[in-house]
């Protein structure tokens, strides 16, 4: 059974098409990709030593750089 919250879920396509445009720097499908991950990043800045909106921020960053400088790739599952 699925909890009430849990995070939204789209189709490898869709989710491949957003990664695609986030890497040309498309500013929505950045924020989308932001918005699949919000929980995690929220949970996972719990436990870097910073204020919160320090550690979402930094998060986020990385995030989006590792997109953009290609550091995913298509083979094997990964989006390139």
């Amino acid at each position: 059974m699925e909890k009430k919250d849990d995070a939204e879920i789209i189709p490898d396509g869709e989710f491949l098409e957003l990664v695609r445009a986030a890497k040309k720097k498309d500013p929505d499908a950045m924020l989308q990709l932001i918005q699949l991950y919000k929980e995690d990043i929220v949970k996972l800045s719990k436990f870097i030593h910073l204020p919160q909106e320090d550690a979402v921020s930094q998060i986020v960053l990385e995030f989006l750089e590792c997109i953009i400088r290609n550091e995913v790739s298509e083979t094997n599952g990964n989006i390139d």
